[in-house]
C-alpha cells in the first residue's frame, strides 16, 4: 500500500548522448499521427513523462504492473501535495 513520490524529475540526467539520440514515441490512431520528441524536448516540456515511462518499461505488462504504476507519483519540481504520507528523504 506504500506510494513512491519522486521529486525533482527535471533535474534527470542522461549519459552520452541519450538527450539527442533517445526518442519517445506516441501515436493518435490516426494516419500520420505518430509523434516523435527527443529526449531533451520531453525533458523541457514533460519531465515527469521520462521517469514514468521508464518506470513503465520495467513493470510487468500486466494487471499488477498497472496497479503498481498507479502507486508512482511524479513531480517536476520540489513541492509536492502527498506532506501527509511522511516521505523520507533518499541519496541517490
Amino acid at each position: 500500500g506504500a506510494f513512491v513520490v519522486v521529486t525533482n524529475a527535471e533535474k534527470v540526467r542522461l549519459t552520452g548522448k541519450k538527450r539527442q539520440q533517445k526518442e519517445y514515441q506516441s501515436y493518435s490512431g490516426y494516419p500520420g499521427g505518430r509523434k516523435v520528441l527527443n529526449a531533451e524536448t520531453m525533458l523541457k516540456k514533460h519531465p515527469e513523462d521520462v521517469i514514468t515511462r521508464a518506470v513503465k518499461n520495467m513493470m510487468p505488462k500486466n494487471r499488477l504492473g498497472r496497479k503498481m504504476l498507479k502507486k508512482l507519483k511524479v513531480y517536476a519540481g520540489p513541492d509536492h501535495p502527498h506532506t501527509y504520507h511522511k516521505p523520507e528523504e533518499m541519496e541517490v
